[in-house]
């Protein structure tokens, strides 16, 4: 059955006629595995670990003081004056809501940082993919929604090793 669709495919695509068919030179492309194993992605996850670990660890740690904060509070309550008791509680209400505003900043800034990064990634592998299209003489490459694609039209490796070496040269 695969076969038989990709002949009628081949068979559209060509207009119809056998010896068009026969000329028709078409590729696959796995977009998850070029996008998650490209050079230029883990880049980009490095370079938003090193702009946003800083922040991510200061909120770790706030995290664990707040937890230190809150066990102190329900462990020594009994031996805290009531002034005491009320200190802190106002201390933790406050240190928490600082907290969650920084969490929600943190989250946004970093979604925001992320999706610059895998839309310049994305541009660029589609780039690429066009490159190697024309380079190739290809007359379709697909990639989303395919069910079945054998090795022989699979040019993932080929765009991979493009991209390897576009970030080597640079």
């Amino acid at each position: 059955m695969n076969r038989f669709l990709r002949v009628v495919l081949v068979l559209i695509l060509a207009g119809g006629t056998a010896s068009a068919a026969a000329e028709t030179k078409i590729g696959f492309v796995n977009a998850g595995r070029v996008t998650s194993e490209a050079p230029q992605a883990e880049a980009a996850r490095s370079s938003l670990e090193e702009e946003f670990g800083p922040r991510d660890r200061a909120i770790t740690e706030e995290q664990q003081a707040l937890r230190e904060l809150e066990t102190r509070l329900n462990q020594d309550a009994a031996a805290m004056s009531e002034e005491e008791q009320q200190r802190l509680r106002r201390e933790l209400v406050t240190r928490q809501r600082e907290l969650r505003r920084e969490e929600e900043a943190f989250r946004e800034d970093f979604n925001m940082r992320r999706n610059e990064e895998l839309g310049r990634l994305q541009r660029r592998i589609v780039e690429t993919i066009n490159e190697l299209a024309e380079a190739e003489g290809y007359d379709l490459i697909v990639s989303e929604g395919v069910i079945y694609a054998s090795d022989q039209v699979d040019v993932t490796d080929q765009v991979l090793e493009r991209l390897e070496q576009e970030y080597e040269d640079n």
